[in-house]
């Protein structure tokens, strides 16, 4: 029964281990050692409790989070999350076709032939006109990204120092790239299109209340697992890079630079990982924002329905993978300032999605004796305006990086 269930939890957590996420805790290592271990595993409780109430409402209501939206609080606010939600993502499928652009560059690949065929192959992987299918292609994704676990342990940590630190609270010198790192971390812990895809997952698969003790045990697996292969590939880079006083600025470096230090088969463990993590955020990106307009706007949008049978939803799919695969080879774009930018939207975007979130898991009228209880509300509460003030301060520091000194 579980494995009838299990998919939408699982693949949405696990897109949260995207390109910029795993280059965050790929930095975290190489700077800080292990020292931050310890918060990635806590970060799993916010995780799931945000999460938790989206596939509530998809398997209570039977309706995404888009629709509820429009059907509550009228085609206004629709239109105002809808814009906000498209500009980010197109930024964030920016920065997923970057990490597997630079991964592949390792393979002497050139961007043209790695970027254009992922952009191929995402739009092929919705094309069969099948939940299921789209859905086990995902999760073999899922289980690439798994990769990470045997490349840290190929780094051979020193795992007393790290039990030692995992329980110890981080002490570090307030420096603006320390806190830049602690921010990364924490900020990428919600994102708001992981909000709209795991409950248009759940409609769209066709779970129901009769599921969702096994809807919240799938979100509670993919929690925890995407914050163990965070905590691994701070671990791969703490192990070797930061021992060895090596500096990288992303993901695909961390991989390169690991390959002297760890092995060959360590670092092609983790490039594999980040090009199979980058693809799955890529897929869940693209096809959030699909559901969202559907969603809104009525138009046939599921992935059950062939691409003749819901020529717009699949439309809005290909245009938003192809947009962003011109944008990322354009030559000399400045992929930083990019990522800058998606912090700042998700920044913008988060306080709408979460208020949203919580009006609805507070509805009775909608929700029944399935609201939200009063510890909830507070944890989401707070989660949201850490992470909103944090990605508001890392702009901040980013394009003011003097304020600190």
């Amino acid at each position: 029964m579980f494995l009838s269930v299990m998919g939408p939890g699982l693949i949405v957590m696990q897109a949260d281990t995207e390109a910029g996420s795993i280059t965050t805790a790929a930095v975290a290592g190489a700077q800080y050692g292990y020292m931050l271990v310890g918060l990635l595993l806590v970060l799993t409780i916010p995780l799931y409790v945000v999460q938790e109430m989206t596939a509530r409402l998809g398997s209570i209501t039977g309706k995404g989070h888009a629709y509820l939206i429009r059907m509550k609080y009228g085609m206004g606010w629709a239109w105002v999350s809808l814009a906000i939600l498209f500009v980010c993502n197109i930024a964030a499928l920016v920065t997923e076709f970057a990490g597997i652009m630079s991964a592949a560059q390792i393979a002497h690949i050139p961007p043209i032939v790695s970027v254009g065929v992922s952009a191929l192959l995402l739009i092929l992987v919705v094309a069969s006109g099948s939940y299921k299918t789209a859905e086990y292609i995902a999760l073999a994704f899922c289980a690439a990204d798994l990769l990470f676990i045997p490349a840290a342990f190929m780094a051979h940590p020193d795992w007393a120092n790290l039990t030692q630190q995992v329980f110890t609270i981080p002490t570090h010198t307030i420096t603006r790239d320390f806190i830049l790192v602690v921010i990364g971390l924490i900020g990428a812990v919600i994102m708001p299109w992981m909000i709209y895809y795991q409950q248009s997952a759940v409609v769209d698969k066709k779970l129901t209340e009769k599921e969702l003790p096994l809807e919240r045990l799938d979100t509670a697996i993919g929690a925890v697992i995407t914050e163990i292969i965070m905590a691994f590939i701070v671990i791969s880079t703490g192990a070797t890079l930061f021992i060895h006083h090596v500096s990288i600025d992303d993901a695909s470096q961390a991989a390169t630079a690991l390959v002297p230090l760890a092995g060959s088969y360590a670092g092609v463990l983790f490039a594999v990982g980040l090009v199979s993590a980058a693809f799955l955020g890529a897929f869940v990106v693209a096809v959030s924002t699909a559901w969202a307009f559907g969603e809104t706007f009525g138009w046939p949008h599921s992935l059950n329905h062939r691409p003749p049978q819901a020529k717009r939803f699949y439309t809005l799919y290909a245009v938003g993978v192809l947009l962003a695969a011109a944008i990322v080879l354009i030559p000399n774009i400045p992929l930083v300032t990019v990522t800058v930018l998606v912090e700042a939207g998700n920044a913008l975007l988060l306080p709408i999605v979460l208020t949203f979130l919580l009006l609805l898991t507070n509805d009775k009228q909608l929700l029944g004796k399935h609201v939200n209880k009063w510890h909830s509300n507070l944890l989401a509460v707070g989660t949201g305006a850490v992470i909103i003030l944090l990605g508001l301060l890392s702009v901040v520091l980013t394009f003011f990086p003097n304020w600190l000194s």
